[in-house]
């Protein structure tokens, strides 16, 4: 077992096999199975009085319950606990607080139609973050503690969940150094913590109220060998002075170009961009510079089933001014439409009269009907928690 322990932080991808509503927990290189009722027994808080039909994306109707796990060179990874939402006790001299070691994940429970609370993929989510741990030297949290994790929160935060069709519970894991350190290094010591709220629509308007974006010409996301593929909580600060400037001009957010040529699309702020032209769908490869989004892999699995040629490969940003539609994905966003598109001072205009387009609300409808249980899950996708 110590090797295969070995094995995992070596190689992310690797899967352990553990029985179902587990717990895997690293102790002194060991594995220890603790049930996942003992860690939905938090301190829940009293049942929230949240206005179901006016939820936005924010921290307004945040769960009661957080969990939180400890790493040490010495132990390894503690079973973790639920406790209430609040601070977290951390010195100046934490590393994630001067040299930003951190990662985190974004991730949603909701209501199906037939009153499951489900999350979506989950073993994705813990991939993308073993992977986003070992760019940054952290110790990666077990395939099957993260995704035991995620249920616990969920489970200990059921009254938070809106009502099927309301909105979601958005869930926040987050991988940090937490120890204190003076000189540039690993942290001694490292915090896993999930967060949740209730949400509703990432951009104003509603899900299905298509977006205008511009295309930044002066700054970029990411670049050839550094950290754009990884969700590194450093990436998202530096987009902020684009996507404030674009809001204050009537844009919705910003779209980034390759840092090479500046030809090329790579996604948006926080969510990833497809093209439609015909029966073909296009979307960048995901050779470093861009974000491996869950939703993006299955909305390319999805649109494959449906008849739809995808094909990943660099997409010039002329041919996108081009396109007959335009549409980006993510956990947050889920599908949304884009309405029109802004390069060198002209503007594409793909939507009219406010309405999504067709292929953007045919995988927006095809995957929500997944999610919600409308519709089959042929792939088992969709992981019970209640």
């Amino acid at each position: 077992m110590q090797a295969g322990f070995q094995a995992r932080l070596q190689n992310p991808h690797l899967k352990y096999s553990a029985p179902a509503g587990t717990n895997v927990t690293v102790l002194s290189h060991s594995l220890r199975l603790r049930p996942l009722s003992a860690l939905a027994q938090g301190d829940r808080r009293t049942k929230p009085n949240i206005d179901w039909d006016s939820l936005g994306f924010g921290l307004k109707d945040v769960a009661g319950n957080m969990y939180t796990a400890t790493w040490t060179e010495e132990k390894g990874w503690d079973a973790g606990s639920l406790q209430p939402y609040g601070p977290i006790p951390m010195m100046p001299s934490a590393q994630v607080l001067n040299y930003g070691q951190a990662i985190f994940e974004g991730m949603k429970a909701q209501y199906t139609v037939d009153g499951r609370i489900v999350i979506f993929r989950p073993d994705k989510n813990a991939e993308r973050f073993a992977a986003g741990a070992q760019r940054l030297s952290m110790p990666v949290v077990p395939e099957a503690q993260f995704v035991n994790a995620v249920k616990s929160v969920v489970a200990s935060n059921a009254d938070w969940v809106p009502p099927q069709g309301k909105g979601s519970m958005y869930l926040r894991p987050v991988l940090m150094g937490s120890g204190p350190i003076l000189g540039l290094g690993p942290a001694p010591s490292y915090t896993f913590l999930i967060y949740a709220a209730a949400v509703g629509s990432y951009f104003k308007g509603g899900q299905l109220t298509p977006i205008d974006l511009i295309v930044e010409e002066h700054f970029h996301r990411a670049a050839p060998g550094g950290m754009g593929g990884t969700k590194a909580a450093g990436n998202y600060s530096p987009v902020l002075v684009t996507q404030l400037n674009a809001k204050k001009n009537g844009y919705s957010d910003v779209v980034y170009l390759d840092a090479k040529s500046d030809t090329y699309l790579e996604e948006v702020s926080s969510c990833n961009i497809f093209i439609v032209k015909g029966k073909t769908i296009k979307t960048p490869p995901l050779q470093g510079t861009i974000l491996p989004g869950v939703t993006r892999r299955s909305i390319i699995e999805l649109a494959r089933l449906r008849g739809y040629t995808v094909e990943e490969v660099p997409v010039p940003v002329t041919e996108a001014m081009e396109a007959d539609e335009v549409f980006t994905t993510g956990t947050a966003v889920v599908v949304s439409s884009v309405g029109s598109l802004t390069y060198q001072g002209n503007k594409k205009q793909y939507t009219q009269n406010g309405q999504p387009g067709n292929v953007s609300l045919e995988m927006y409808t095809a995957l929500t009907d997944i999610q919600t249980g409308k519709a089959a899950d042929p792939a088992d996708w969709v992981v019970k928690v209640l």
